[in-house]
């Protein structure tokens, strides 16, 4: 079939899942004094790949990020005792809540994670991307063998 006149018959590039997994990189990025939700933003557009010239919504081109400092990030306002985290055990009466200072005070990396996640598409895709995101509250982390390059935000 012959292209319409003034159309180009370039197609369109869309990478395989195996090249995508090829080109993966690490992320460094250090959680000290930065803004949570402007924090996790970046972080979940890099997990989903939507900085490559690259990026297809429905393959997994995205790279891994490693958040250090987790506990360190700032919020504004009241948010520290105001914003509430819910779970529930699944039996009646099981709601359990925990303002943002006991949840940074317990398990400071779940604060990241859940502002991430909440970015991430509700899909199988978005629950693999949330896997290569990896968070330490100290300023060490076991990924150093990966060579991963610092990310200024």
């Amino acid at each position: 079939m012959r292209a319409k006149k003034g159309v180009s018959s370039v197609k369109t590039f869309s990478p395989s899942a195996e090249e995508a997994k090829a080109s993966r990189e690490w992320w460094v990025v250090d959680a000290t004094g930065k803004t949570l939700g402007r924090l996790a933003s970046e972080i979940a557009q890099i997990l989903r790949g939507k900085h490559k010239p690259t990026f297809t919504p429905h393959v997994d081109t995205g790279d891994f990020v490693i958040v250090i400092n987790c506990e360190k990030f700032v919020v504004t306002g009241n948010r520290m005792d105001e914003k509430r985290y819910y779970r529930h055990s699944t039996y009646p009466g099981g709601l359990k809540t925990r303002t943002m200072r006991e949840q940074l005070g317990r398990f400071p990396d779940r604060i990241i994670q859940e502002a991430v996640k909440g970015m991430m598409p509700k899909t199988k895709l978005g629950r693999a991307q949330m896997k290569k995101l990896k968070i330490y509250p100290g300023s060490e982390h076991p990924h150093e063998a990966q060579q991963p390059k610092a990310l200024e935000l």
